[in-house]
């Protein structure tokens, strides 16, 4: 099998990786959690994943309704580390609603053109209209973290980005969008764990990128920019939500209980749409690197 980047996961998990990282992922078992401060040993059953998954697919199109008729904006961006479950959280939330009124933002990396605009200037041309779900996979967040990690952007523009963002932020909460940032917190032996399972996997293959690569050696760099982002990004009127994302299960329903739960649409279940699970889910107090 021909591996994507000449096979450079499984090179930096052989040669590169600690001893500590390589144990604790070939010792476990594939339902087994790899971060020891993880409040659950084991991914949830299935069973029980799929049961609260299902109700939770009916409370969402309740929610889409309540949407349309409302004329509601809602904004939901997904920030995280990569192969940390910000595209499959997505893909469940989203997988049983109109894709008119339920709209995907993963924007590329930005034209000539767009590189000299107003930072925020692409991300304003996909904020929802009356009626519409709009959610980003990544987001403006790119230049507190990845852009930074990888010196795509100056001091001075990182800079300019964190000034702005407040105003930016209350602009959207002010105008009426409900606005959602969720972050989710994978660690280091379940990233690579992942990295690791799509590299071998010729369906997943595509979702690495030379990004993935290059920032495996960039773990604490990534740790520092996140922890700056968070202590000038959260705030009362755009908070964060930090899932612990280390079992996708229950930070999939997670995500989408941080969604429907401070909304009150028609015919809400509160039982099923209810506060997501404090054990891995709050705010940047309980994020860890």
């Amino acid at each position: 099998m021909i591996l994507p980047f000449d096979g450079a996961i499984s090179t930096f998990f052989n040669r590169t990786a600690s001893k500590e990282l390589r144990a604790a992922i070939q010792g476990a078992n594939r339902k087994e959690i790899l971060t020891d401060s993880y409040p659950y040993e084991t991914r949830m059953k299935r069973e029980e994943y799929e049961e609260t998954m299902a109700a939770l697919q009916i409370e969402l199109v309740k929610f889409q309704s309540w949407v349309k008729d409302k004329n509601a904006r809602i904004c939901v961006v997904f920030e995280g580390r990569d192969a940390a479950g910000k595209g499959g959280s997505i893909k469940r939330l989203r997988e049983n609603l109109n894709p008119r009124v339920a709209r995907v933002i993963a924007l590329p990396k930005p034209s000539d053109r767009q590189a000299t605009q107003w930072y925020f200037q692409r991300y304003v041309a996909h904020l929802p209209a009356g009626g519409e779900i709009a959610l980003f996979d990544r987001s403006w967040y790119n230049r507190g973290v990845v852009e930074h990690v990888f010196d795509f952007c100056t001091p001075t523009q990182r800079q300019n980005f964190f000034q702005q963002l407040p105003e930016f932020e209350d602009m959207l909460v002010d105008e009426g969008i409900q606005f959602t940032k969720i972050w989710l917190n994978v660690g280091r032996a379940e990233q690579l764990r992942r990295f690791l399972a799509r590299e071998k996997d010729p369906l997943k293959q595509w979702k690495l990128s030379s990004i993935d690569v290059e920032g495996l050696n960039r773990w604490d760099k990534y740790s520092e920019a996140i922890a700056e982002t968070f202590k000038r990004s959260h705030r009362d009127n755009a908070p964060w939500t930090v899932i612990r994302a280390d079992d996708k299960r229950r930070a999939r329903i997670a995500a989408i209980r941080a969604v429907l739960a401070p909304i009150k649409y028609d015919g809400k279940n509160d039982k099923i749409a209810c506060a997501p699970d404090a054990k891995i889910c709050g705010g940047p107090e309980i994020w860890s690197d």
